[in-house]
């Protein structure tokens, strides 16, 4: 009898484990709050160059120009830019064209001559009243500097799982994950005082690894009080929790529209999480292992007893856990290596597709949610619109993932996402609707597909390395969403060019999906050789022999006597027999 049973034995999926998986699975509504979080933060307000003090006293003789038509006068000062619908962000005339501000005016010949915005900017406050972007000057060439925002919190999120997994292995899950909450809460607010880009930029670093800390403790602490059976089920429903956090972002954002209360807003709510989350038991599984079976045996009494299991909870004892852990605990003593995982012919192929399907998955949807402003809408429209088609498609995986099974559903996915970002390239920008609709579907696939490679990797690697090949591939998933902001500075060199990269990004993993073997209705592996025995190509579905099987037992499907056969004939029956079989 192993951990699992033990958990049937004092409730399974009780009110513990209810309130259990609640309360941990609240953070994640602000979870979105902090990925994608720059979207508004750093959103790009409408901006034209300032009109310096020169230009301001020659304009005092048209001042009732000026308020009564602010576009036409602006004319005289700043150029179109080469579409010819707006004024540009980036350049201003050096002298006045007064000439422009007549009826049916036009330009000479020659164009008058502009410079860069030496005076700064001047920024509109209708969407936003002020964000990074309008205090820090971070548009025309310091662009780039909004977009490395993002990619430095993402830099947080990865050194935080890298950092904060190793501890919690160390110090146990429910102690990190108190000081993750922690950080977050105290770290998060500080960073609405940053006196400097550098000086944010360094507290969002923080702040992302704590960001970490709360998700891979948060989902080992909820998992390993878990059944096995109830596992599914309750992970499927609690990313969820996220998906309801995008649209949580959008009202903060839409009512607070400033960045220095909205960043406060989605960081105070962990003072809270930090507080219930002394709550919790400590995982009694990791408890075991580590050699603090009192421990161990303190937590499971008290889930007993809050699961109405109070004569269960005087009948445990240390003895007891040791029974039902003993099969788990010889198992520990077999070490296992990151090696391990390309080490094998079939777990370097799971291995190598996996981590091109984790990074394409996130790098694509990290491109596509990261860079709301490009579609013309509403940016707070569409991060609710990008938030509700997150639903059905969810929904669409699950069942999908039932009837066709995992790979057909991850490589579907990623191509169907492919072909819908590459068709938005070719729709114009007067196509607002169709654009966004584009948009909202191929969101939603990638959605699809973080939920199907969530539960496919799981399945794919075996029980003795599971947790080191899902470290491996999300790892990866975090440098995706790290490349994912980066690559939008190329908007500057050839708009479609972001577009491209992300598309092709998808469509390559989903090529890789299809060397995948399938899981559907297969029970889980248990050790890398299980694995190879089950998957290899050269294995029985394959036509080669399959070990266990008698020839005597061959021979029947065959329909042919042992002892008619001559000595050379003999494999060609036995592989004929076994492709029956």
């Amino acid at each position: 009898m192993g951990f699992s049973e033990l958990l049937d034995e004092v409730g399974g999926f009780g009110r513990y484990q209810l309130v259990h998986v609640i309360l941990i699975s609240c953070p994640g509504l602000f979870m979105a709050g902090q990925n994608l979080l720059n979207n508004f933060v750093s959103g790009i307000p409408e901006h034209h160059c300032s009109i310096s003090a020169n230009f301001s006293a020659n304009a005092s003789a048209i001042g009732h120009v000026s308020q009564l038509y602010p576009e036409t006068w602006l004319k005289a000062f700043i150029p179109m830019d080469p579409s010819g619908e707006r004024l540009d962000r980036c350049r201003r005339y050096v002298v006045p064209q007064w000439d422009l501000l007549t009826a049916n005016a036009s330009l000479n010949s020659s164009e008058p001559e502009t410079e860069s915005c030496v005076d700064g900017w001047t920024y509109q406050s209708t969407e936003f009243i002020a964000t990074t972007v309008s205090e820090w000057g971070l548009v025309c060439s310091w662009m780039p500097l909004r977009q490395m925002i993002q990619t430095i919190y993402m830099g947080g999120v990865l050194t935080g799982a890298i950092v904060f997994g190793g501890l919690s292995d160390k110090f146990g899950r429910k102690l990190i994950l108190i000081w993750s909450n922690l950080q977050l809460a105290v770290l998060g607010c500080v960073c609405a005082l940053s006196p400097s880009y550098s000086t944010y930029c360094i507290l969002r670093f923080l702040s992302g690894m704590a960001v970490s800390g709360i998700i891979i403790n948060g989902v080992s602490l909820k998992v390993e009080w878990i059944p096995t059976k109830q596992r599914t089920i309750v992970g499927t429903l609690s990313s969820f929790f996220f998906t309801v956090g995008q649209l949580v972002l959008a009202g903060l954002a839409y009512w607070l529209r400033d960045w220095r209360k909205l960043q406060v807003a989605v960081c105070l709510p962990h003072f809270l999480f930090f507080a219930w989350a002394w709550w919790y038991s400590e995982s009694a599984r990791w408890l075991i292992f580590n050699r603090r079976t009192e421990d161990a045996l303190k937590s499971l009494q008290r889930v007993a007893r809050f699961n109405g299991k109070k004569e269960m909870a005087q009948k445990l004892t240390v003895q007891m856990l040791e029974d039902h852990m003993k099969k788990e605990m010889e198992s520990q003593k077999t070490t296992h290596m990151a090696a391990d995982l390309v080490r094998t012919r079939v777990m370097r192929r799971i291995s190598v597709c996996m981590v091109i399907i984790w990074f394409a998955t996130s790098f694509a949807y990290y491109g596509i949610a990261m860079d709301l402003q490009k579609f013309g809408v509403s940016i707070y429209l569409i991060q609710v619109i990008f938030c509700a088609v997150d639903f059905p498609a969810k929904f669409l995986a699950l069942g999908m993932l039932s009837v066709v099974g995992r790979r057909i559903t991850q490589g579907t996915c990623l191509f169907v996402s492919a072909f819908v970002i590459f068709a938005n390239i070719l729709v114009p920008r007067e196509m607002q609707t169709l654009r966004t609709s584009l948009a909202c579907l191929g969101k939603g696939l990638m959605s699809a597909s973080f939920t199907t490679v969530y539960l496919y990797t799981g399945e794919l690697y075996p029980t003795t390395i599971r947790q080191t090949g899902m470290g491996l591939t999300s790892t990866m998933a975090r440098v995706g969403s790290m490349a994912a902001p980066a690559v939008l500075i190329l908007n500057e060199v050839f708009p479609s060019l972001p577009s491209l990269i992300y598309g092709g990004a998808a469509l390559a993993a989903s090529g890789f999906a299809l060397f995948l073997p399938e899981t559907l209705n297969v029970h889980l592996p248990d050790t890398i050789t299980e694995v190879e025995e089950k998957w290899s190509r050269r294995g029985p579905a394959h036509g080669h022999p399959k070990e266990g099987v008698p020839l005597n037992d061959v021979m029947k499907v065959v329909g042919v006597s042992k002892e008619l056969l001559p000595l050379k004939e003999m494999k060609e029956v036995e592989r004929a027999g076994l492709n029956a079989l």
